[in-house]
């Protein structure tokens, strides 16, 4: 415990000026030094002890980010006086608390509360550092602050605003698997039910005995595999790190990663996460489909870039071990020359013989606006430095698509849906 003086003690030190001015002595100042510092330590140890002030925390344990929750400090006075209190429950900047400081009135044997309300500005875990609480004495010159035994914690949960992308894909994924069946034999499906031959259908869909049984030319007809196995892997390097307009590259790796994942239990597939850089960090195995949104959404809250390089080695290794021979790999990972140098290339091929592998890349919009200037000599110069960036990109991407790999390359706004697009396309094609 602490004791400090407040402003109103300076302005009564203040008062003493006259009697100074008038009567210049020293014996005459000390006097009044001595007073003053009487009366300002006897209204401190007037004010009730704080240490004995009970403090309970009524907060929300998580919080969508961008969504506004109310929470309370509870402040109870067990003694026989009141007391006059102010408050400071000092969470991180970003937990987004309206206000750190309170000032409340709390008389005896009675309790009171703080209401508090949160909007976080960044996903993560956030904290209260402390909450002091200070007493100040009757005169109001003097306070005593200790500090109250009640920690705070919460968790911003990613927005996954994507989820309003969920609706139209889902409806066309019920036209792949329902209402417009695959006709056609290929990897990853499983027999529908038979009908006659028409124009157009594969002859190696045609079902030798039951042709011979009914006298015509009888196909079969396919229908995509549900229980797939679906792994999803997110590079936390670096790289994830760059912002793209108001949010970072690995935020919006994770919207695409909740959008495929909410699809892909809508088509009945198993999804799990895995979060690697040099060491792999988070990941969610074995969840439900009924709860897999939920596992990935709290277990990727808290996940932050790392200033490493990615080993790709390792990550190979990981994916291996995690996933069957046609399960689905999809590598959220940015697609630049850097990637290539690092090692990804050979890895993508190696994953690419025995995965169907879908390379998703989230670009910087800022290149395409780069691009587009023709205006100034520095605009042009500007310009010219953006195209040779989206040509080294595009470069990659052709590699990587040479190796085997399907690439998805878009802008955090259009990333989500395209990666959405490329799993519905593999559904349609009987790849997967």
């Amino acid at each position: 415990m602490r004791i400090s003086l407040t402003p109103r003690a300076a302005l009564v030190a203040l008062l003493a000026l006259p009697v100074i001015v008038l009567w210049p002595l020293w014996w005459v100042l000390l006097i009044l030094v001595a007073l003053w510092a009487l009366v300002v330590l006897a209204d401190a140890l007037l004010a009730v002890d704080p240490r004995r002030i009970r403090v309970r925390r009524e907060s929300p344990t998580q919080v969508r980010l961008g969504s506004t929750v109310s929470g309370r400090l509870l402040l109870t006075n067990p003694g026989s006086r009141s007391a006059s209190l102010e408050v400071r429950d000092a969470w991180n900047p970003t937990a987004g608390l309206a206000s750190q400081r309170s000032a409340v009135q709390v008389p005896a044997h009675e309790r009171r509360a703080i209401g508090q309300e949160f909007t976080p500005t960044r996903r993560g875990r956030h904290r209260s550092r402390a909450v002091l609480v200070a007493s100040r004495g009757r005169l109001g010159l003097a306070r005593r602050t200790a500090r109250a035994d009640a920690p705070g914690e919460m968790l911003a949960l990613h927005p996954f605003g994507s989820r309003r992308h969920l609706p139209s894909r889902v409806q066309r994924l019920r036209e792949i698997e329902g209402l417009a069946a695959i006709h056609q034999r290929g990897q990853g499906t499983e027999f529908d039910s038979l009908r006659d031959f028409v124009d157009g259908d594969d002859v190696r869909s045609i079902d030798w005995r039951a042709t011979a049984r009914r006298r015509s030319v009888v196909v079969r007809t396919w229908r995509p595999e549900r229980d797939r196995h679906v792994l999803i892997v997110v590079d936390t390097s670096r790289t994830s790190a760059g912002r793209l307009g108001d949010s970072t590259r690995l935020d919006a790796a994770f919207d695409a990663a909740l959008l495929l994942t909410a699809l892909a239990g809508q088509a009945g597939d198993r999804v799990d996460l895995l979060c690697v850089d040099r060491i792999p960090h988070v990941s969610v195995l074995g969840s439900t489909r009924t709860t897999v949104l939920h596992d990935m959404v709290t277990a990727t809250a808290a996940v932050d870039p790392a200033l490493v390089e990615t080993d790709w080695e390792l990550a190979a290794s990981t994916i291996a071990a995690r996933a069957r021979r046609g399960s689905l790999v999809v590598l959220l990972t940015p697609v630049e020359a850097a990637a290539v140098h690092s090692g990804l290339l050979p890895v993508a091929a190696r994953l690419a013989k025995d995965h169907p592998l879908v390379l998703a890349s989230v670009a910087d919009p800022a290149l395409e606006e780069l691009a587009a200037g023709r205006g100034e000599l520095e605009a042009v110069y500007r310009a010219a430095a953006a195209e040779q960036a989206r040509a080294e990109r595009s470069g990659v991407a052709h590699a990587l698509e040479r190796v085997g790999a399907h690439v998805v390359d878009a802008p955090p706004d259009r990333a989500p849906q395209a990666l959405a697009d490329a799993y519905l396309a593999l559904k349609a094609a009987g790849r997967l």
